[in-house]
């Protein structure tokens, strides 16, 4: 007794006591089940299923008494049809939490892609309205287009007042011709005569006191 007691070591647990099950891989297990579940589901199962049960009840009913080995009441497979119920539910039972296990997961990735997109969707409206509003402050095509073209109408209209001025002062020196004058030498109407041009020396100054010319 001693001896066993001095065996024991405390740094490790203690084995339990009972019964020790068999270990099996549930993974493996759980695939196994879904198979089943996934075989009863089908239209083949049934369809073998009711032919097992028909050839069971003619043999068993048709066959010399000899022969029959689960005579009326069916007694057999009855008892084989229970088994088959109860493995077949929690079987069904399994895979229908395995695939619920998995449909959590699939919700759970399509939640965290919605959030994740969510989030590059509200960054990027985010950038737009930056934009938008850095673009605001930038002169756009239209604006270009219409300072433009307002340029080129007060090109036209200087243009114009120029041809117009050009014109009356043909118009003036033409009349100055008949008239037996003689041209200002291209003065225009709007440029004021300064004190080098010859015509204004030779005449008198705006008062009358100036010097006038000598005849003959």
């Amino acid at each position: 007794m001693a001896e066993q007691r001095r065996t024991e070591r405390l740094d490790q647990p203690r084995e339990p006591r009972g019964i020790k099950l068999p270990r099996f891989d549930a993974e493996a297990f759980g695939r196994w089940s879904e198979g089943i579940a996934r075989g009863m589901g089908t239209a083949n199962f049934i369809v073998v299923m009711t032919v097992v049960i028909t050839v069971w009840f003619l043999w068993n009913t048709l066959a010399p008494a000899g022969l029959r080995f689960d005579p009326y009441t069916f007694t057999f497979l009855t008892l084989v049809l229970s088994l088959q119920a109860s493995y077949a539910a929690p079987l069904i039972l399994l895979a229908q939490n395995r695939q619920a296990d998995r449909d959590r997961l699939a919700a759970e990735e399509d939640r965290r892609r919605a959030t994740a997109q969510k989030a590059d969707t509200e960054y990027l409206a985010r950038e737009i309205a930056a934009l938008r509003i850095a673009l605001g402050e930038v002169a756009t095509r239209d604006f270009l287009r219409s300072e433009l073209a307002r340029l080129a109408e007060e090109l036209d209209e200087v243009g114009q007042r120029r041809q117009r001025l050009e014109r009356r002062q043909q118009e003036k020196e033409s009349r100055q011709e008949r008239r037996g004058q003689r041209p200002t030498d291209g003065v225009g109407l709007d440029e004021p005569r300064d004190d080098l041009d010859g015509d204004f020396a030779r005449d008198a100054r705006p008062d009358g006191t100036g010097p006038r010319r000598s005849e003959g």
